[in-house]
């Protein structure tokens, strides 16, 4: 009988994912790969015909991000989270918007989609953290093939080194990419949105009161930061607008944030499966004498 695959191992513990994934930065920087995501045409028709992004947003975004978090720091439900992922994806198929018959599972396709978080990853740095290094970049990249692994990607699917991984992505963008009705929708200023439905009921209430002054402003904020945090070469295949300005605006935002989130105590700055899997890996490494003794906490 042969034997059963192990399953793939997430990132470890102190690499650079498990540092950026459950930072409160990297949720600035989401919107922007799921732009790029959708700036294909198959998956962009995938998304407009399956997805409820339209109808239940913000209950989309919080299982998305609990999904991502998994892959990252869920341990051995990362994998479970991988094939859940990959059993969901099994029947959504149709036609794109130029008569091409997709499927979500079709290898390049469901590659493009986790690719994508690298380069935004790498691009974002440059404004809300300290650039990372050559050597960092292919850690980050090999990281990034595990959490592929997690997904059911083949490495075959996907350029095994950085050196391949860039005129991979640079065939993409140049073969791929448009701008299609769902990234047109995700960069619009005047795309209806509900008031968020989670949270304190209190915080609801008055959200639901004042939706009408905040959303115009968050929705040109959203733009801003989706358009600003894409990669140059991304936002040009797409065809999304971006002046100096805006460039300049970009920049002294990430200056105020890569000074003041570093500052906040980890129960701000991680989110919460992350926090979580950080104490729980202090934890494990910790004298026994500090974890009895409650004055060493």
């Amino acid at each position: 009988m042969p034997q059963r695959q192990a399953a793939p191992e997430p990132p470890p513990p102190g690499g650079i994912l498990w540092d950026i994934a459950g930072d409160v930065r990297a949720l600035l920087a989401l919107p922007a790969a799921l732009t790029m995501q959708v700036a294909h045409p198959a998956v962009g028709a995938g998304v407009d015909t399956y997805s409820v992004f339209r109808t239940d947003p913000w209950g989309r975004g919080e299982r998305s991000l609990r999904s991502l978090q998994t892959w990252v720091y869920g341990g051995d439900a990362a994998a479970e989270e991988g094939r859940r992922l990959r059993e969901l994806h099994k029947t959504i198929q149709g036609t794109d918007a130029h008569g091409r018959s997709y499927h979500a599972l079709t290898p390049g396709y469901y590659a493009w989609v986790h690719a994508t978080g690298f380069p935004v990853y790498r691009h974002a740095r440059q404004y809300f953290g300290r650039p990372f290094t050559p050597a960092q970049e292919r850690q980050l990249y090999a990281e990034w093939l595990q959490v592929g692994r997690i997904l059911g990607i083949h490495d075959r699917d996907m350029p095994q080194t950085l050196d391949e991984f860039w005129p991979y992505y640079d065939k993409v963008l140049a073969d791929e990419l448009e701008l299609t009705a769902v990234a047109a929708e995700l960069v619009a200023v005047d795309r209806p949105l509900p008031p968020p439905d989670r949270g304190p009921r209190a915080v609801r209430l008055v959200l639901r009161v004042l939706w009408p002054l905040v959303l115009p402003p968050l929705a040109r904020f959203r733009r801003f930061l989706t358009i600003g945090l894409m990669p140059p070469d991304a936002r040009q295949a797409i065809g999304l607008p971006w002046t100096t300005t805006q460039e300049r605006r970009l920049r002294r935002f990430g200056r105020a944030v890569r000074t003041v989130v570093p500052l906040l105590p980890e129960r701000l700055r991680y989110l919460p499966l992350a926090r979580e899997a950080r104490r729980r890996e202090r934890r494990r490494y910790a004298p026994r004498s500090s974890i009895s003794n409650p004055r060493c906490s």
